[in-house]
């Protein structure tokens, strides 16, 4: 069976589809284009590749990296590319790979490594993921890279980065991390940072895995005890304590793979929700005071329609129809479809995976990326995924399941209802891989949003958005009584057809950071009528008669915009 089980999907949109490879011809109606290009090789990205370490030992977390994203490290307003290079085994090779890979964007749709220039090429490690902040409010972008050793901080200093690791609080945090997410828990002005942790293995401990009965594989995690996750308070001096169980993040299940921030109470506080590996997923509400009350269970988003906990690795949530409710986006293992949960009123969210119809087209592949954005800039959130199996030969022991697989597109019709439309436009998307980390970010200032993929053991994809039909207007935040980036902010962007409500967070998808600026898709209208920004400290700004086509900066209390 093919992994699209459920048939043919009749696409109901009106939209021009063109496909972005050889000796095929575009489809077209006569609205909206659809055309992902896959310019890896024309950016400068095509020399890359991760690294497992792998000499046929199958260690359980060769299966597993990795991340990546977009960061702007010289603050020059286009988003440049971070990568997680791997790693080695020491005791397995003697040779060292690079921990990271940096991409200066140079402006022409090209990228140029300067990992070297930057200071972050001596690093020697086995990597995972990033995530971005400021964390120490001096208006440039730092970040933080999970391993399965020690976890490094890198602060910037004017473009180059220093590792300031030890001396921070986060130096003694010495198991398998995986997603980490910044974001400012007890609204002091200071972004604090949860880390996710995943189970409890060693070459010593490492277990014998097979699919076949003679062939050693790798292991799924039930064999593994989990590791709980971790959370530490930014003390708002370069510093970090960690505050796990005072925060209420304990006990916990572990095998923790993603992270988002959202407010789903709209009480003015972040809350976080938490995908597990084989665990119940996790759901933390905000006291309103920085610590939290792990609520997933009796909210109805813990655990499938049978009450059995999922594979879940990326994470996302936002507002996808006219309810104004925020619904939570995970991706689960093959035969699991990915959890679609809506809220509906107090702590309660309802599963919409069948509704949304994006349980059965995803019911046969295996999710790890995955986050929300608009793809054709109408004003709806769209989902990508990025998707690949962890067991070399899948498809020889289990019928339906491959290996490689390719991404999912689901379009969003404006009510919550999706289609994925990757089966019908071919193209770059529709290319099998082993697909880990996805992000996002208009790279080319275009107004697009761009999608950067990365595969284990092999190469990243930068996929170019060309959709460029429909309208759009961009926007930075900067706080001045918050966190400076902004984290936590709320922006509802009002046209005479459309409310749109965004978040500025980081965390999401899996392992990977997507740009901080928001982006509104504005279709045929030429000017966004009202911009609501409602800042962590609780007020509020309300900006008029924006037009489109631009990209804009706004700085709390200074009542006005400027542009990009």
């Amino acid at each position: 069976m093919s992994p699209y089980l459920a048939g043919k999907i009749t696409v109901l949109f009106a939209v021009t589809i063109f496909i972005s490879c050889e000796n095929k011809q575009p489809v077209s109606t006569n609205k909206t284009q659809i055309n992902f290009t896959d310019v890896t090789a024309t950016a400068g990205l095509a020399n890359f590749r991760h690294v497992t370490g792998a000499v046929g030992d199958k260690w359980f977390p060769e299966s597993m990296g990795s991340g990546g994203g977009f960061i702007d490290y010289n603050g020059d307003g286009w988003s440049d590319i971070l990568l997680v290079g791997g790693g080695v085994w020491p005791e397995k090779s003697a040779v060292f790979a690079p921990a990271l890979f940096l991409y200066h964007n140079n402006q022409d749709g090209t990228f140029k490594n300067v990992t070297a220039a930057a200071g972050l090429a001596d690093l020697h490690t086995y990597g995972f993921g990033i995530t971005v902040a400021d964390y120490d409010n001096d208006d440039d972008q730092d970040f933080f890279f999970t391993t399965i050793w020690q976890n490094h901080l890198f602060r910037n200093d004017g473009g180059t980065f220093t590792d300031v690791s030890l001396g921070s609080g986060l130096e003694k945090d010495l198991l398998w991390s995986t997603t980490a997410i910044f974001f400012d828990a007890n609204q002091d002005g200071w972004v604090d940072l949860y880390v996710g942790s995943y189970v409890d293995w060693s070459p010593e401990n490492d277990i014998w895995c097979t699919l076949d009965g003679n062939t050693k594989n790798y292991c799924t995690p039930e064999l593994y005890n989990g590791v709980p996750s971790r959370f530490y308070r930014n003390n708002g001096d370069g510093t970090f304590t960690d505050k796990t169980e005072q925060a209420g993040f304990l006990p916990a299940p572990g095998k923790m793979l993603g992270a988002t921030e959202l407010d789903f109470n709209n009480d003015g506080w972040p809350d976080l929700a938490v995908a597990s590996d084989t665990q119940r997923d996790l759901l933390y509400v905000n006291n309103g005071n920085g610590t939290f009350k792990e609520i997933g269970a009796v909210s109805g988003m813990a655990y499938d329609e049978n009450g059995r906990a999922r594979a879940g690795m990326g994470i996302d949530a936002g507002v996808v129809d006219n309810s104004g409710r925020e619904t939570i986006f995970v991706g689960n293992f093959s035969k699991e479809m990915i959890s679609v949960f809506r809220h509906q009123t107090g702590n309660y969210f309802e599963d919409r995976a069948a509704l949304s119809k994006i349980g059965r087209p995803s019911l046969m592949t295996l999710t790890f990326g995955l986050f929300l954005f608009d793809a054709e800039l109408d004003g709806d959130l769209d989902l990508f995924t990025a998707n690949g199996h962890v067991q070399i030969g899948i498809e020889h022991t289990q019928d339906g399941i491959y290996y490689r697989e390719p991404s999912h597109l689901f379009l969003n019709d404006g009510n919550g209802h999706f289609a994925d439309i990757v089966p019908s436009i071919g193209g770059p998307l529709a290319q099998p891989i082993v697909g880990r980390g996805a992000a996002y970010s208009d790279y080319d200032k275009n107004g697009t949003l761009d999608i950067l993929v990365t595969e284990n053991n092999g190469p990243v994809h930068l996929f170019r958005n060309d959709n460029n039909e429909n309208n759009f207007l961009r926007v930075n935040v900067k706080s001045i009584a918050s966190a400076r980036g902004g984290l936590g902010t709320k922006l509802v962007g009002i046209t005479k057809n459309k409310r749109m409500v965004r978040r500025v967070k980081t965390g999401s998808s899996f392992m990977s950071h997507s740009e901080q600026t928001v982006t509104f898709g504005l279709g045929s209208e030429e000017v966004l009528d009202s911009l609501y920004v409602y800042w962590p400290n609780g007020s509020m700004e309300v900006f008029l008669n924006i037009n489109s086509g631009q990209e804009i900066n706004i700085t709390e209390e200074r009542g006005k915009w400027t542009v990009q």
